[in-house]
C-alpha cells in the first residue's frame, strides 16, 4: 500500500472519530509502516527524534489506538508495542525474542495460514466457541541474541 493510500484511509478513519491527522500522527504512522514489527513509545521516539515531544507522541498513540488505526501488543513486562491495525497492514503473526524483547512480523505462507485457521476453528468447536480471527506469537531467541 502506498503512503498516500495509507494516509487517505487513516485520514478518513480519524475524521470518523472526530480527530485530525496531524503531522505528528503522520510521523508515527510512517515510522510504523516502515518498521519490521511493533514498536514501543520509546523506540518510536528514538526513531522519530525530537521532532515530536514525548507528551505529543503519547497523545498521538492514544488517538490512533482509540480510532482503531493502531493496535497495542503488551510484553510480559507490561511494555506496549504498537503496530498498524490489520485492516491497514494485513494479517500476520509475531516472533518475540525473550532476551532483547524485539518483535518481528511474520507473514505465513498461505498453505500454513490455512492450516492454522483450520486448527483455530477445530479448537473453537471443541469448546463451543466461534473464532473470527487469530494471532499468535512465537517466543524464542533472535539471531542477534543467539
Amino acid at each position: 500500500m502506498t503512503t498516500t493510500s495509507l494516509d487517505r484511509k487513516i485520514d478518513t478513519r480519524l475524521k470518523e472519530h472526530d480527530a485530525r491527522y496531524t503531522r505528528g500522527r503522520r510521523l508515527v504512522v510512517t515510522t510504523l509502516a516502515g518498521s519490521d514489527g511493533p514498536k514501543s513509545a520509546g523506540e518510536l521516539h528514538a526513531d522519530i527524534g525530537s521532532t515530536i515531544p514525548l507528551s505529543s507522541l503519547y497523545r498521538s498513540l492514544a488517538v490512533l489506538e482509540e480510532s482503531g488505526v493502531l493496535v497495542p501488543h503488551f510484553t510480559k513486562l507490561g511494555v506496549a508495542r504498537y503496530e498498524l491495525a490489520e485492516w491497514l497492514q494485513g494479517h500476520h503473526h509475531h516472533l518475540v525474542c525473550l532476551h532483547c524483547g524485539a518483535v518481528e512480523d511474520l507473514a505465513l505462507p498461505q498453505s500454513y495460514e490455512e492450516r492454522v485457521r483450520e486448527l483455530v476453528e477445530e479448537i473453537g468447536s471443541t469448546v463451543s466457541f466461534t473464532p473470527v480471527n487469530h494471532a499468535f506469537e512465537i517466543e524464542g531467541i533472535c539471531s542477534r541474541c543467539a
